[in-house]
């Protein structure tokens, strides 16, 4: 049989070579493209097609959701395979909903990689155990609105809530509120919290300036 042809986008050259490595020692599998930001990436699987492409979250130029989200707009049956080091519920649901049908940790075994990949051929969505529990975990709490996410982004930069208010254009009362409701909905007790928590689920991420 043809063998499955992926293309691999990651900004790390180690990481590169080294999936390179894994796929040529199995059998079905055969690198045909590499890139090393999302841009490239979607060039690159312009002009290969490859059967899978296996991207990154984290690229420069152009990150590795918005690669997600132009390959699939180019090509809507385009078969995407996410390989991150990030587990973040937000980072696991923004590259599902930007059309990526399977994710994988980095630091997950060599062997997930081809029942992943089958899967995916398949048209079925596959998930590691991890990521998988990440998204029922975030079933439990409630989405922050954009409004909410912005001004968490300044409780992260260490701005007082007076500064938050002139920033935002808000009330010193409102802005309050808000914090109320983000403490809420993340279930945390204090602002340090909030943003512990916020940077770990990948709802705000760093460098916040």
């Amino acid at each position: 049989m043809k063998p499955i042809s992926i293309l691999i986008a990651d900004d790390h050259f180690v990481v590169r070579e080294g999936l390179k490595s894994l796929i040529a020692r199995t059998e079905g599998l055969s690198v045909v493209a590499e890139a090393a930001n999302g841009e490239q990436a979607t060039q690159v699987f312009r002009e290969t097609r490859p059967d899978v492409a296996m991207i990154d979250l984290r690229m420069p130029v152009c990150d590795g959701v918005e690669a997600i989200r132009r390959i699939r707009a180019e090509f809507p049956d385009a078969r995407i395979l996410v390989l991150s080091s990030h587990e973040g519920d937000e980072d696991i649901s923004s590259a599902l909903d930007a059309g990526a049908m399977g994710y994988l940790l980095k630091h997950s075994s060599g062997e997930q990689i081809l029942p992943a990949l089958k899967s995916i051929m398949e048209g079925r969505r596959w998930l590691s155990p991890e990521a998988a529990k990440r998204l029922a975990e975030r079933n439990l709490t409630e989405s922050l609105t954009p409004r909410e996410r912005e001004l968490l982004v300044l409780l992260a930069q260490g701005e007082a809530n007076k500064q938050i208010a002139g920033i935002l254009g808000l009330s010193e009362e409102t802005v309050k509120t808000h914090v109320r409701n983000i403490l809420g909905k993340l279930q945390v007790r204090d602002r340090t919290e909030a943003v512990t928590v916020a940077l770990r689920r990948g709802i705000i991420r760093l460098p916040l300036v």
